[in-house]
């Protein structure tokens, strides 16, 4: 079973994380931000990983520090979960339209942390979410899984929208990207015969 729990306590937050990459969608997130458990849980839902997020962080604040949290969490748990890495298929792209929305996303299971995010928000705010924490997320996600992820939003008005296909293109690459290549199991998929090094 490729699975992790990651358990991450600071002064701002207190947060446990467990994921099950081959699960079936399962989410149980309780962060206090209502739209950030919104995208999570269509994360899991989409990536068929199985997810829970238990965060208290300090919200009387602002929501930066339990988001970009979170983010650190679940890549470590995502890196954790896949081990050696052997037998993934390791790279995938997916274009995630929502609406009037289209955003284009890349991944790579390398080992190699490295994010490219373009994606403009008309408006600050989704609700009382700042739009800006959307790529803090990615940023923590990425550079604590250990994944090469460029996300590119080629249009879109809809704050929501733009958010929600950044959050779900994610969630369709990853899924396909961890997934065992039945063709190569076993195999690390790389000349070095090693990932991350």
């Amino acid at each position: 079973m490729r699975t992790a729990t990651i358990k991450r306590k600071t002064r701002e937050t207190d947060i446990e994380v467990t994921v099950n990459l081959d699960g079936t969608g399962v989410s149980n997130s309780a962060t206090g931000i209502g739209f950030f458990d919104h995208m999570l849980e269509l994360l899991a839902k989409h990536s068929r990983i199985d997810i829970t997020v238990k965060a208290v962080g300090d919200l009387h604040v602002d929501f930066h520090h339990t988001t970009e949290d979170v983010g650190i969490a679940l890549g470590q748990a995502v890196r954790q979960a896949l081990g050696n890495m052997a037998g993934i298929t390791r790279y995938a792209s997916m274009l995630m339209p929502m609406d009037e929305t289209l955003t284009r996303v890349v991944i790579d299971v390398s080992g190699r942390p490295f994010l490219v995010f373009k994606a403009e928000f008309p408006r600050d705010k989704i609700g009382e979410f700042d739009t800006e924490l959307v790529r803090e997320w990615f940023q923590a996600f990425a550079m604590n899984a250990g994944v090469t992820l460029h996300v590119e939003t080629l249009y879109g008005v809809n704050s929501h929208h733009i958010a929600e296909s950044c959050f779900k293109g994610l969630a369709r690459a990853l899924r396909a990207a961890v997934a065992i290549d039945p063709q190569a199991a076993g195999e690390v998929p790389s000349t070095k015969g090693q990932l991350g090094g």
